[in-house]
């Protein structure tokens, strides 16, 4: 049986609330083999709460999109078209939705973006420690550029690989 994976833009306040808590879901179910609860508590305030998404869409330029299966909501994408590139700062799918070839889908989305807007690459950062979303990217032609840490305050760094791929 063929998969309907859709793309439903995230604008109103109803829409950026909903994706809230849905990052908050899919936050705390994937990341504690990789970060205390207390750092994904901190992380989804600062970068995925419903304040930290309006600014991010309001002032930087930041476009968001749920992940649908089948008419239901299974994940999210947010990213910023860049001078020629776009910044892929979150792909992230339920723990159910996973393995089934919905972030393919989701590639060919983000592709078909890059496209539309003229841009050659797409770049993100990974966790150096998330060796399976590591996997997953390298699978689809994504390669280390560098290495970098952030200090995104209380104590707390961000260790990433900075992944990178041409679009054709």
């Amino acid at each position: 049986m063929k998969m309907d994976i859709t793309f439903e833009r995230v604008e109103s306040r109803d829409d950026i609330a909903a994706l809230a808590v849905l990052a908050d879901q899919i936050w705390h179910e994937y990341f504690p083999c990789i970060l205390t609860e207390a750092q994904i508590d901190y992380m989804v305030k600062k970068f995925q709460s419903a304040p930290a998404m309006e600014q991010q869409i309001a002032s930087a330029g930041y476009e968001y999109y749920f992940i649908c299966k089948d008419g239901t909501r299974v994940g999210y994408t947010g990213f910023v078209r860049e001078k020629e590139k776009m910044f892929l700062s979150k792909l992230y799918l339920k723990k159910e939705c996973r393995g089934q070839g919905i972030a393919s889908c989701a590639f060919e989305f983000l592709e078909q973006e890059c496209k539309k807007s003229g841009l050659h690459a797409i770049y993100l950062t990974v966790n150096r420690h998330n060796d399976n979303t590591i996997a997953v990217y390298r699978k689809k032609g994504f390669h280390t550029v560098k290495e970098q840490a952030a200090d995104i305050g209380c104590g707390y760094v961000m260790d990433d690989y900075v992944m990178e791929r041409t679009v054709d």
